[in-house]
């Protein structure tokens, strides 16, 4: 669950750049709740595991944990990144407009 759930996160939150540079606000912030529901879907698995290593159980450690985990990592940067970007996009779509006028 913690990869497909990072997964979608990083592909709505890719999604929702594309929606910026097409101008398209409102789909783009859309895309970015859905990015941050998967994210959090994500965290919570992380923390299942997490918790239950704290708990005195050993989940096993392989190689597709450490991918997951990677992917989760991944998506987390990703969507801070976009959500920058995005603001950069409104800013430069609100300027254009303004010198339009």
């Amino acid at each position: 669950m913690l990869e497909i759930h990072s997964g979608d996160a990083r592909t709505f939150a890719f999604q929702a750049l594309q929606y910026a540079k097409k101008n398209d606000p409102e789909k783009a912030r859309q895309m970015m709740e859905q990015s941050g529901q998967a994210l959090l879907e994500a965290h919570q698995a992380q923390t299942a595991l997490l918790s239950a290593e704290a708990d005195g159980q050993n989940p096993e450690i392989n190689v597709l944990l450490i991918h997951a985990q990677d992917h989760l990592m991944t998506s987390m940067l990703a969507q801070e990144m976009i959500g920058e970007m995005m603001e950069m996009y409104e800013q430069f779509n609100t300027h254009d407009k303004e010198e339009e006028q």
